[in-house]
């Protein structure tokens, strides 16, 4: 057609260009990430895990301490972390895990490209993309925080390749396992077991739906999510996890309506190295690892560490007597504090006694200069004017009471003045046929307090230490309870046994007349009775006997005044000392350690009885039976039910009575001098347990003997928690007699003794020094 033109066809070879310019960049840019995802895998993004450190991830483990009945005491950590396998996790803890925090976990080998894709499409806003296997590789390899937006896609990208590593190196179970034990709920919690008890007092296996999901719902950011201070926030997020379980066909919908409306029940028990149980127990034990690890290396010469290698330590502290103890320690001087608090109110040198203003400042700095106040501002460079000053200004500070920790101003020497004015008390259980520790409050508040009065403290002892006065009696002149001694006035005169001077002690009831059973003079604890029995043996075989039992005798003097308590003991040496009573003549080093293992469960220490023969078992069983005495006309008398039903002081003195016991129990009170201290031992045939009530300061103390003496001090400690041990049949504490060895040669039924070595029945049983 005229006028027309024809288009021309564009060659094909034009559009060449386009398509490998395309396929040119498709290739470099799959080669970019290719080589991006290898030079990841070589680490120039930064370090990478080797295979021996995937194979063994490394992971700070918690040391955990187990008592004799599998409960855990406690732990040493730099993170609170103990492991547990796959299969001591429920079920439904995994579910909820998956069905909120990787859905497709089993379908993924470790990048949810599904995930990836609709992360990047919709910025985040539907749901992010790591997997849990990456969060895994987050948490162990790559820690460090991105500090820009390029820093934050290396990361990424470091998380996805070790993520598949972690794939081919373990299995889905294996990786879930290692995600929980990893994670850090806060409060100390670092991983899932020790989130369980402390959120909620149990073991893993043990938890509820509903409690799984508060867990499974802090792993978004435990931080934001954290129980304690955030309880509503918590309880929705739970809620939500429920949701996804029910959408993921693990929670039936009638089921999660159900558990959604449940209340958010948390039993929080912290595992700080304060709290928990039988916290001056772990105190000493560290002491003890402590040393044990520098003579026990590993095979490859490097030390043990107590805080991350995750060692297990079987002790031999049983849970529950050790939970009877402490509550007896704590209900008794909670309430004994009340009466003392009372009778200080009109004393003007409160808390102390007996001594003068310049006695009392010098205490006062003492304590100053003891202080952690005084060594931080010292090593500050202050001088020691400046201290002193410090610790006149008022400051706010929370101190401890029993009724809850106060917040308060006052100055740090009005804190030391009121921290002086608590009662203290030391507690030790101990099975004397084994040597095992059964349980050990070496206070009343490790928090604030933290000298431990069962091992580190010593203090005179008062009259519990006659047994051993007697037992050397038993043992070398062979008296018999049924013998008499008079009750007279008796002086060791100068130069004998290496007196300095003339040695006269008085009784505490005044009364010098008439004789007495050495039974009753034990009961009674007659002061002139026991000088005239360490006269006869003289002081140095005494401290010989204390010596073989276990007690450290080179501050003991061997004169005779020792007779009536004048050495400082710890009470471990004591318990320990009188076990060999109840242990037929023999003693055995106790024991707080049964058995070590490493993570693996290999067996490092075990321990080794250590004995000795030290008394005969006719001298043994003599001076138990003397000591059966106190208990049946003594001052012991007062944990049988028929002592003083009426006596309305004693009722108001102490905690826990009538004790009502019946069954054969030999002890030993003490009262030191201006009652400072106020012991009570007491045995039964396979348990010996020792109590010491006073204050640090030897000169904050009682008034008088009604409060200050042993009987009112300890013995209630003893009661109440032997009536508890007593009620826990599980426990197996004897109420049999003590045996009695074979062929005794030794009197001990005064009834058939010759009369006319018998004489007065009656004792005072009031009084105790």
């Amino acid at each position: 057609m005229a006028g027309t033109t024809k288009k021309s066809k564009k060659p094909a070879h034009s559009n060449r260009k386009y398509i490998l310019g395309f396929w040119t960049l498709f290739g470099v840019g799959i080669l970019a990430v290719i080589l991006i995802f290898l030079f990841a895998g070589w680490g120039l993004f930064g370090k990478m895990p080797t295979f021996e450190e995937l194979e063994n991830p490394e992971t700070n483990l918690a040391t955990e301490i187990f008592s004799s009945d599998g409960k855990t005491l406690g732990k040493y950590y730099s993170e609170n972390r103990t492991p547990i396998k796959y299969d001591d996790l429920p079920n439904h803890l995994v579910q909820a895990l998956i069905a909120t925090e990787d859905e497709r976990f089993y379908q993924h080998a470790g990048i949810d490209a599904k995930g990836t894709v609709r992360a990047a499409v919709f910025l985040g806003t539907r749901g992010g993309a790591s997997t849990i296997t990456q969060q895994l590789a987050k948490q162990l390899f790559t820690e460090d925080v991105a500090q820009n937006d390029l820093e934050r896609v290396f990361q990424k990208i470091k998380e996805w390749v070790i993520s598949t590593r972690l794939e081919r190196q373990y299995t889905k179970e294996e990786i879930i396992t290692m995600y929980f034990n990893k994670y850090d709920f806060v409060y100390q919690a670092v991983g899932i077991r020790s989130a369980s008890k402390i959120y909620f007092d149990k073991e893993p296996h043990e938890l509820k739906i509903e409690e799984s999901a508060v867990l499974v719902g802090m792993l978004k950011n435990s931080a934001l999510y954290n129980p304690m201070r955030r309880p509503e926030l918590v309880k929705s997020r739970r809620n939500q996890v429920l949701e996804q379980m029910n959408r993921n066909g693990f929670l039936a919908e009638a089921e999660m309506d159900s558990l959604q409306k449940l209340p958010m029940k948390i039993e929080f028990t912290p595992e700080g190295h304060d709290e928990g149980m039988a916290t001056y127990f772990r105190a000493y034990l560290q002491g003890f690892m402590k040393d044990w690890i520098k003579q026990n290396p590993k095979p490859d010469g490097t030390e043990y560490s107590l805080y991350r290698d995750g060692l297990k330590i079987y002790t031999s502290i049983d849970s529950k007597m050790q939970e009877y103890a402490e509550k007896a320690v704590t209900k008794h001087i909670a309430q004994l504090q009340k009466e003392f608090n009372r009778q200080n109110e009109k004393n003007p040198t409160a808390p102390f006694r007996d001594l003068e203003k310049e006695e009392i400042e010098n205490s006062i700095q003492n304590s100053m200069r003891i202080s952690a106040r005084w060594k931080k501002m010292k090593a500050q460079g202050k001088s020691d004017k400046e201290i002193k000053k410090s610790f006149e200004e008022k400051t706010e500070m929370r101190v401890f009471s029993w009724n809850g920790t106060i917040d308060t101003v006052m100055t740090p020497r009005d804190s030391i003045l009121y921290y002086k004015a608590f009662l203290q008390a030391g507690m030790m259980s101990m099975v004397p046929q084994t040597g095992e520790v059964k349980a050990w409050v070496g206070g009343i508040d490790f928090k604030n307090f933290k000298y431990d009065h069962v091992k580190q403290g010593k203090r005179q002892v008062g009259s519990t230490f006659k047994p051993f006065v007697y037992a050397t009696a038993i043992d070398q002149l062979k008296f018999s309870p049924c013998d008499t001694l008079p009750k007279s006035m008796f002086t060791i005169e100068a130069g004998k046994h290496g007196n300095m001077n003339d040695w006269a002690p008085r009784n505490s009831d005044g009364d010098y007349g008439g004789m007495l059973t050495l039974k009753q003079a034990l009961a009674g604890s007659v002061n002139t009775i026991t000088a005239r029995l360490i006269d006869k043996t003289g002081p140095e075989p005494v401290i010989d006997l204390l010596k073989k039992l276990g007690i450290d005798t080179k501050n003991i003097p061997a004169v005779p005044s020792i007779a009536l308590g004048t050495p400082d003991i710890s009470l471990f040496e004591m318990v320990s000392a009188y076990s060999t009573f109840a242990n037929q003549g023999v003693y055995i080093k106790p024991v707080m350690v049964n058995r070590i293992e490493d993570k693996n469960g290999t067996v490092l220490y075990q321990n080794v009885p250590e004995t000795r023969d030290v008394l005969s078992k006719e001298a043994a069983y003599v001076t138990v039976n003397l000591l059966e005495g106190v208990t049946q006309g003594g001052s012991g008398t007062r944990l049988r039910g028929s002592w003083a039903v009426n006596n309305e002081f004693y009722k108001k003195a102490v905690t826990g009575y009538p004790y009502d016991f019946k069954n054969p129990i030999a002890g030993k009170t003490g009262t030191t001098q201006n009652q400072s201290d106020g012991w009570f031992m007491g045995m039964v045939p396979n348990l010996v347990t020792g109590v010491w009530v006073g204050a640090e300061d030897r000169a904050v103390h009682f008034p008088g003997i009604q409060y200050g003496q042993g009987a009112t001090m300890a013995l209630p400690i003893w009661g109440m928690y032997m009536k508890d041990v007593y009620a826990n049949p599980e426990l197996k504490v004897s109420k049999d007699e003590f045996e009695r060895p074979e062929n005794l040669s030794i009197a001990v039924d005064c009834s058939s003794y010759k009369a006319s070595r018998r004489n007065n029945d009656s004792v005072p049983d009031e009084l105790d020094f």
